[in-house]
């Protein structure tokens, strides 16, 4: 059993940044892919990035060229970066943990363990 947790969430500004945190217990995180999923009020749950077993990231179109996934050298962390935040990335980010296949990266079903979520909002 994999608990996570989410932190970093916060009120800014259109055009900061913001970097989230998703930490792991007991067990690391580096024999899962592990992805950053977000919903805002009356819409459905969308990908936003992965980052697999071996380091490399996946984006949703939003966040290509604003947003980076990694994996932190304690191997229990995995973090997204956002830069340049819009109004319309306001929602709650979860970050969740599992083995998908390639094909399958995208799809919240393939994740085995979720956190609670952190609220992301970005003000004009």
């Amino acid at each position: 059993q994999v608990q996570l947790a989410e932190s970093g969430g916060g009120l800014v500004q259109a055009g900061d940044s913001l970097r989230l945190s998703c930490a792991a217990s007991p067990s690391t995180l580096s024999s899962y892919v592990v992805a950053w999923f977000r919903q805002a009020p009356g819409k459905e749950r969308e990908f936003v990035a992965a980052i697999d077993r071996s380091s490399r990231p996946y984006y949703a179109d939003s966040a290509k060229g604003r947003f980076a996934v990694s994996r932190g050298n304690d191997r229990n962390t995995v973090y997204l970066q956002m830069n340049t935040l819009k109004p319309e990335d306001t929602a709650i980010y979860s970050c969740a943990a599992g083995r998908p296949v390639l094909s399958s990266i995208r799809n919240p079903a393939m994740y085995y363990y979720w956190g609670q979520g952190t609220q992301v909002t970005a003000s004009s």
